[in-house]
């Protein structure tokens, strides 16, 4: 049963996701796109197959995922913000997509059938929930023998992306400072950590890739309407709003150690793609 400290932290997590609902991936700046583009492409999906994406937000992996199984396949997203599945539904509607089932609900422990998918993927999902091991143990369950799992976390980030962070550090309230995703610590602080969940939770062929991604900001204003679209909103809620201009003014002058030949400024995040397979039966 999950204990009230758990459910206290699926509602926060429900509630900033349903608070940047309607900016998330939306400000012209592409990053959860590519990331998850490359994790649908790692796991493989064929024609036909029925895929499950955890934590599906706005898309990112499930528009790929629907291309990739086609007409005659199916997806189905899982989200614990009701406001991301209600305007991804609107999505799927309005590009007539009628191969796609949202649903609302947590992605620690989706109450789907199990060994109802043949792959599911998780896209900068897992370091949000409340017992990482628990639920990479319940999304074996949801595939069928020899279905495939991949996630994708966060390594390290570019000197300059974790100078330009590190202006919200004195205002984030412990709880906070590991979610921030950057791998720093426990299982996702290395390859073998994540590998580890997934051997644990009894997948085998468990491998891992990475991917260097780049992000290019115009201006500190394009990187701070950006910051406030995801996740990354509660570092700006966790600092006192007459404190904000400075916060940001900090940030420009961190962010100038950070040029790019185009103009603005670039910065670079390693992701790291963890792919296993549920055993066949004997």
């Amino acid at each position: 049963m999950d204990s009230p400290e758990v459910n206290q932290h699926s509602a926060r997590v429900a509630a900033l996701f349903d608070r940047v609902a309607d900016t998330y991936d939306a400000v012209g700046v592409p990053w959860f796109g590519p990331i998850a583009e490359r994790l649908v492409a790692e796991v493989a999906p064929h024609p036909g197959e029925r895929a499950l994406d955890l934590g599906t937000g706005r898309g990112a992996a499930l528009w790929p995922l629907v291309d990739a199984v086609g007409p005659t396949g199916h997806v189905t997203g899982v989200d614990l913000a009701e406001r991301m599945i209600e305007a991804t539904r609107q999505d799927a509607a309005e590009r007539g997509i009628d191969t796609v089932t949202l649903v609302v609900g947590d992605a620690s422990g989706p109450t789907l059938p199990e060994a109802a998918f043949d792959l599911a993927v998780a896209s900068l999902v897992l370091f949000f929930l409340p017992d990482p091991p628990v639920a990479v143990a319940a999304w074996r369950r949801l595939l069928v023998p020899g279905g495939r799992l991949g996630v994708s976390t966060f390594g390290a980030r570019d000197a300059a992306w974790e100078r330009v962070d590190d202006v919200f550090t004195r205002y984030l309230p412990p709880q906070l400072l590991d979610a921030r995703t950057s791998g720093a610590r426990g299982p996702f602080a290395s390859d073998a950590g994540v590998e580890g969940l997934f051997a644990d939770a009894g997948f085998v062929d468990v491998r891992t890739t990475h991917l260097e991604q780049a992000v290019h900001f115009s201006d500190v204003e394009e990187w701070r309407r950006w910051t406030w679209s995801h996740g990354q909103r509660t570092h700006w809620e966790a600092v006192p709003e007459e404190r904000r201009a400075e916060v940001l003014e900090e940030a420009a002058e961190r962010l100038s150690t950070a040029p790019a030949d185009v103009g603005g400024f670039t910065l670079s995040q390693q992701v790291r793609y963890t792919i296993g397979v549920r055993p066949r039966a004997v």
